[in-house]
């Protein structure tokens, strides 16, 4: 194990987001028992994808209150918070109901886009 990885992390886990995954879908699996309850089904992955876009569009405006440009009651850091959040949980959960491992698609990601900057970086001489 790395200086710099968590003792809790797994040895494969570069991004430190298996376990906010794990976490993100427990959460999901509590929910699937209210909806279950209440609906008498889960949530479908386009009503999924709904929530996801409604709680992102709303980041949106949490943004124009931080910049004082759009009014909302409360307190627009802890809200910012929150929706954050929840969006990364939206994105865990709609990443495994499509299949897609997202710590290893957020690594390959974040290393193609790394290299990518520093070859435009090399190429303007900084």
């Amino acid at each position: 194990m790395n200086e710099t990885q968590n003792e809790t992390q797994a040895p494969d886990d570069r991004t430190g987001l298996v376990d906010a995954d794990d976490r993100a879908l427990q959460v999901r699996a509590q929910y699937e028992q209210v909806e279950q309850h209440v609906l008498g089904r889960t949530w479908t992955l386009p009503e999924l994808a709904i929530g996801f876009t409604n709680d992102a569009a709303y980041v949106g405006r949490l943004v124009l209150a931080a910049e004082r440009t759009w009014g909302i009651d409360g307190d627009v850091d802890a809200e910012l918070r929150h929706k954050l959040a929840e969006c990364l949980w939206w994105v865990f959960v709609l990443a495994d109901r499509l299949d897609v491992d997202m710590p290893e698609a957020y690594a390959a990601t974040m290393d193609r886009i790394g290299d990518g900057l520093e070859r435009t970086l090399r190429g303007m001489g900084a």
